[in-house]
């Protein structure tokens, strides 16, 4: 193979490999477990930052009142938010992260096990388009 095909080849190869700020994913869980535990939603959140390999800096979570958590972990990366409705059975995650190290399916994967959903929707949206 010559040179020049070389090049010509990896530089498909490239422009195939688009690069992105960042990958947010948009989920909804329904017919789960619900947890109401401020605390161990906290453990939740700082364990799927831990394994989306990304670095939890602030963690805030607040409980309504009778029912529902909304909650956030600042991430070095971007954050991981949760918001749950337990009148609905239903719960609400976003989980937006960068760096090319961030693995934020392996969030989603822990998020599942945890939560047990009978039913998933899940939007992926690659955010921050990087021009070459």
């Amino acid at each position: 193979m010559t040179e020049k095909t070389k090049r010509l080849i990896q530089r498909v190869i490239e422009k195939r490999k688009q690069k992105y700020a960042g990958i947010h994913l948009i989920v909804e869980f329904w017919n789960g477990k619900i947890i109401e535990d401020p605390d161990k939603i906290k453990q939740i959140l700082i364990e799927a930052a831990k394994r989306a390999k990304n670095i939890p800096l602030e963690v805030t979570i607040h409980k309504f009142s009778p029912q529902g958590i909304t909650g956030v972990v600042l991430l070095q990366e971007s954050h991981i938010a949760i918001h749950t409705w337990p009148e609905i059975n239903y719960v609400a995650i976003d989980i937006f992260t960068c760096g090319e190290k961030s693995m934020p399916h392996k969030a989603l994967a822990y998020l599942k096990k945890v939560f047990e959903p009978k039913r998933v929707k899940i939007q992926k949206i690659k955010r921050g388009k990087i021009k070459r």
